[in-house]
């Protein structure tokens, strides 16, 4: 699947239907140097959001110019799975789940 810049969208993960959003994207902090991009997911019908944080870039840490964000279903997919094992209860109601993840989404 190719990948692209969309910054948000709707994919079907074990038949049911995620929202995603792109929440932020790599930026630099004086106090905690480089964070990567995060994305909002919300199973549609549901009230519990998550977000997933993504390492930054090692482009940016090399001090190389930002490229475009590269997000496409797949990564969406490994997130919300990862998510979901981790312990997100899209059904449950409290405040948003935050969960670490790999470059690939897992």
């Amino acid at each position: 699947m190719p990948m692209s810049n969309k910054t948000a969208g709707i994919v079907d993960v074990d038949g049911l239907p995620y929202e995603w959003a792109l929440r932020s994207e790599p930026s630099w902090g004086d106090a905690q140097g480089w964070r990567g991009m995060t994305i909002a997911l919300h199973r549609q019908d549901t009230q519990r959001e998550a977000v997933l944080e993504f390492p930054p870039p090692r482009r940016l840490m090399k001090g190389l110019p930002r490229g475009r964000l590269q997000i496409n279903d797949a990564l969406v997919s490994r997130g919300i799975r990862a998510a979901l094992q981790a312990g997100w209860d899209p059904e449950s109601r409290g405040k948003t789940m935050y969960f670490a993840v790999d470059a690939d989404g897992n």
